[in-house]
């Protein structure tokens, strides 16, 4: 799957005041990306995925699929706490032209490792497609060890993971110890060059909505072993990183991309577009 190596990124769903999807904002956030990301990422947490309807979330599938002017390769987000439906959403959705899905751990009912093991054994058993893990304990509340990910990665339909843990040893254990081909890919921004250090094939981005060409420099001059110069890069996201969280994801990134006049702020609630204290630091560190 060298096709997803190096930058993904975790799309926005652009809206209006009302809510509404705004998909001339979507047409030129994927011209605005696609100057520097590798592959699009559709449906995930910074897609507001929660909050959209099944019917929302195919259509903007299906938006980014015809309108991919660069023809990047597509990764879409299908997960849950509810094993049976998110099998029966895999079955249900038209996967044509994706190239894999991202799959997040089951979140709020906090399973032990042999369930999330089981719960992602049946996701890559129905799946169509390729599948890449999600490990975010930050928000399901329950941590994806090295060892289940191990064991996930010796699955035949199951390719990488998106490590969020900001658990740098776990990540290396993973990297030690993982099959060649299986991906490792940093879920956290300001982790892109660690993990790029450790072996990992590259970053699903929050912020390469609004810096792609960044995210495309740090990993030229990583994969080139130039590391000062990926460092540059590197820290030059330091100062906007924490600023993209204080009031949910995506609402920081979202209002950076409308100063960049690449889309509207607008979120759905029970998110609230940003406000004017946030808004000061954000205006204060954009790169």
């Amino acid at each position: 799957m060298k096709k997803l190596m190096g930058t993904g990124v975790a799309l926005v769903t652009p809206m209006h005041e009302d809510g509404a999807i705004d998909y001339k904002g979507l047409k030129k956030l994927l011209a605005h990306t696609g100057k520097g990301v590798d592959y699009y990422v559709v449906m995930g947490t910074t897609g507001e995925s929660a909050t959209l309807s099944k019917t929302e979330k195919k259509a903007v599938l299906d938006f980014v699929l015809k309108n991919n002017t660069r023809n990047l390769p597509v990764v879409y987000g299908i997960g849950g706490n509810n094993t049976q439906s998110v099998l029966e959403e895999i079955i249900d959705t038209d996967l044509h032209g994706v190239a894999a899905i991202l799959s997040v751990s089951p979140y709020y009912n906090k399973p032990s490792q042999e369930g999330i093991y089981e719960h992602f054994k049946a996701v890559a058993r129905v799946s169509p497609v390729p599948v890449i893990l999600y490990n975010v304990p930050g928000r399901t509340a329950s941590n994806l060890t090295a060892d289940t990910t191990l064991r996930l990665a010796r699955l035949n339909n199951i390719i990488g993971i998106k490590e969020a843990s900001g658990n740098l040893e776990q990540c290396m254990k993973i990297a030690k110890e993982k099959p060649k081909d299986f991906m490792l890919i940093s879920g956290d921004d300001m982790f892109t060059l660690a993990l790029y250090a450790l072996g990992g094939v590259g970053v699903i981005s929050v912020l390469a909505n609004a810096y792609p060409v960044i995210f495309r420099k740090l990993k030229d001059f990583a994969m080139a072993g130039k590391p000062a110069a990926a460092q540059k890069e590197q820290f030059k996201l330091l100062n906007i990183n924490s600023p993209m969280y204080e009031e949910g994801n995506p609402v920081g990134v979202k209002y950076l991309l409308s100063l960049l006049g690449v889309c509207k702020p607008f979120v759905r609630l029970p998110l609230l577009h940003a406000s004017d204290s946030l808004k000061k630091k954000i205006e204060a560190n954009k790169v």
